[in-house]
């Protein structure tokens, strides 16, 4: 209910309880004045009259100071303790004993009813203004008490709001942190295993570049194998055709030297059949010295030569063999070996493809 109540509307009921109550404590003040001076000018010696409203006028500023200070302790909340009521009651009953004794002396009851209205009003209006004072502060308390419990809820429900706003940000940033620390760890291990898949790759293509190679390396050696196996056997063949074609040609030449007669000057053909002086086979060779001169032809020189492997026999004995000079020997043996690589290339060739 009190909460109800501005504070402009508790302060105007405020100034209207001070303002009656300054009108009530002049009006019994004026009228104090009055009707106290007669009675203390009777009283009072001739040469000293002039002082009667002296009294009245003291009685009523200790009212007014009782009222003042009364609204003023009442304002700020506190209590005077006795003193200021005994000087409160004492200054009413001061003012109301003075105001009735004129009609009290005559014995006036109709006086004493009529003058002891003013100073009752007084000393009511002066208690009932400072119960009134106390329970205005009071409920000023309460609603200020009450209002400031709802401004302290309402801070408190602001800071639990911003709190927890705090809080959800908090919450909102580790989250955000997390994520971004698992996105981040997310990535990172990808980006292991990427690299792990790409040096597992990239190992698995140099073994299996490495096992072509090998294959490659082992075809080729067995291809080179078998093409040196059967140029070998090639080789073997023609050579055994061809020595076989220069024994025969042997034979036949030896025959037909038999057959033909003998001239003067030349062994008989039982001398040229003999060991020591066998067809190409003298000490001195053909080339090296005297003796029976047997030349082959070209055909059959190159055949003979050929029908031998590298190695078998010295340039000086082909020589010795087919009648042609060293250096014709050694220029076919030269193309012999040239042709031999040749061949071993172009097959080589043939077997990357």
């Amino acid at each position: 209910m009190l909460e109800s109540f501005t504070p402009a509307q508790i302060q105007s009921a405020e100034r209207t309880l001070a303002t009656g109550t300054w009108a009530i404590t002049g009006g019994a003040v004026l009228y104090s004045v009055l009707t106290v001076t007669p009675l203390v000018e009777r009283v009072t010696p001739a040469e000293w009259q002039w002082t009667a409203p002296i009294l009245p006028l003291v009685v009523d500023a200790a009212v007014v100071i009782v009222v003042r200070l009364d609204a003023v302790v009442s304002r700020l909340g506190g209590s005077g303790g006795r003193w200021p009521a005994v000087l409160r009651w004492m200054t009413g009953l001061m003012t109301l004993f003075l105001n009735i004794g004129d009609s009290a002396l005559k014995q006036d009851l109709v006086g004493v009813a009529v003058h002891a209205v003013a100073p009752l009003l007084l000393i009511v209006t002066a208690e009932a203004g400072l119960a009134y004072r106390r329970a205005i502060g009071r409920a000023l308390e309460r609603i200020e008490r009450s209002r400031a419990d709802e401004r302290a809820a309402r801070e408190q429900r602001a800071r639990e709001v911003r709190e927890r706003e705090q809080q959800a940000r908090e919450h909102a940033e580790h989250a955000a942190r997390e994520q971004a620390e698992r996105v981040e760890r997310e990535r990172f291990e990808r980006e292991q295993n990427q690299r792990r898949e790409e040096r597992e790759h990239a190992a698995q293509m140099e073994r299996e570049r490495l096992a072509r190679e090998a294959d490659m390396r082992r075809e080729q050696r067995e291809h080179e194998d078998r093409v040196r196996r059967e140029e070998q056997e090639r080789q073997d063949a023609r050579r055994r055709e061809q020595q076989a074609l220069a024994e025969r040609s042997r034979r036949e030449q030896t025959v037909a030297r038999e057959r033909e007669p003998a001239l003067p000057g030349m062994p008989a053909p039982d001398a040229m059949n003999t060991p020591a002086h066998a067809v190409n086979t003298a000490a001195g060779g053909v080339n090296s010295g005297p003796g029976v001169f047997t030349k082959m032809s070209e055909s059959q020189a190159r055949a003979y030569i050929s029908s031998f492997r590298e190695g078998d026999r010295t340039v000086r004995q082909l020589a010795d063999d087919t009648g042609w000079s060293v250096g014709w020997v050694s220029s076919r043996l030269q193309e012999q070996r040239s042709k031999a690589a040749a061949d071993v290339g172009a097959s080589l060739v043939e077997a990357v493809s």
